[in-house]
């Protein structure tokens, strides 16, 4: 009980029901109550006493995320808002996103270092399942994959002990005055918009107060934690060069971060390999590239190349055997070979077109 009592804010009520659920605990709620009772003192008693651990220039960076609800184009969305914030000066980097998924976590990293120009030699965190997966022999398990992105800036990782977040308060601060000082009162057109006014708030008012614990401005204080942060401007992007593998579905399109692309038809079930080059997605088979797309941006697109689909090659191998004449139209798409369909306008808009881009 007493490791389960701080997830559950040291609630008698919700422990006791536990108890007589999954133990067959046969006991009164008022013998929970009083177990409990000293617990919660104890935790009170300790975040009264709690100490702020304070470091260097360049030591540590806090990251956590915060969620909102916010009106998006007169849509009420909830909206996720990463926030890096520095130990030393304070100051802090947000950037919203549609969700928390590894790719917008990794994304918020990269963006967070080059707002500084560098990055710290410890980040901490919580346990977050896309940074630690649990434990092994007694030990955090990280994730592969962003173990693989710490390992490619050079940063170490460190965690808040078991139901101890509070040891990030640095970062919990910056959450908490994003929601009251930024969100209240805006109203946003997308999600494009929303990281342009936090962007601005970030340069005009966060940066420019005067923090409470350090009683200076952050961007001031950050002139001298810049020079202790290790450079990140000449290092690629982990993002760009990570190669991710991808199954072809049955109508020959693969995922990538929430939008869909289209491949030749033949390699439905097929692993293709894809990595972003700039501002296209590069998928190839083998070794051979196959199929290249502008990034979408957003989520549930569509990017579908006609040239792709069912009947092409057939098709091709007709005009190629077939005498010069004057073009009758575009040609048409064979569907006759049954395959699964996401969305029937898809290649009802093939024909003729250079790059479908559609919602589902």
């Amino acid at each position: 009980m007493a490791a389960r009592a701080p997830e559950v804010d040291y609630s008698a009520r919700i422990l006791w029901q536990e108890l007589r659920a999954r133990h067959d605990f046969a006991g009164s709620y008022v013998i929970v109550r009083r177990a409990v009772a000293p617990l919660r003192l104890a935790a009170a008693a300790a975040s009264l006493t709690q100490r702020r651990f304070e470091t260097g220039p360049g030591e540590q960076a806090q990251c956590d995320w915060g969620q909102v609800s916010v009106p998006l184009g007169g849509v009420r969305t909830a909206e996720h808002v990463f926030v890096m914030t520095l130990g030393y000066s304070r100051r802090g980097f947000a950037l919203g996103f549609l969700g928390e998924r590894m790719h917008d976590l990794l994304a918020a990293h990269e963006a967070a270092f080059a707002h500084f120009g560098g990055r710290c030699e410890f980040l901490l965190y919580d346990r977050m399942r896309t940074v630690v997966l649990g434990t092994r022999e007694g030990r955090p398990n990280l994730n592969p994959t962003f173990a693989s992105f710490a390992g490619h800036w050079g940063f170490t990782v460190r965690l808040c002990q078991p139901y101890r977040a509070q040891t990030k308060g640095k970062v919990e601060s910056g959450v908490k005055y994003v929601k009251r000082n930024f969100v209240p009162g805006r109203i946003f057109r997308d999600l494009e918009d929303f990281n342009a006014q936090l962007a601005a708030w970030q340069a005009e008012v966060a940066d420019l107060r005067v923090h409470g614990t350090t009683h200076q401005r952050p961007i001031d204080r950050f002139a001298e934690e810049a020079r202790a942060m290790v450079p990140t401007g000449g290092q690629t992007s982990f993002l760009q060069a990570c190669v991710r593998d991808r199954v072809v579905a049955d109508d020959w399109l693969v995922a990538i971060d929430g939008n869909r692309y289209s491949v030749p038809f033949a390699l439905i079930g097929r692993t293709v390999q894809v990595v972003r080059q700039g501002g296209s997605w590069a998928i190839r088979h083998r070794g051979e590239l196959v199929a290249e797309h502008p990034v979408l941006a957003g989520r549930g697109q569509i990017s579908v190349l006609p040239e792709h689909g069912p009947g092409a090659v057939a098709r091709n191998r007709r005009q190629r055997r077939a005498s010069p004449r004057p073009a009758a139209g575009p040609p048409a798409v064979d569907l006759s070979r049954e395959v699964e369909v996401r969305n029937l306008a898809i290649y009802e808009q093939l024909v003729g077109s250079e790059l479908l881009e559609v919602a589902p």
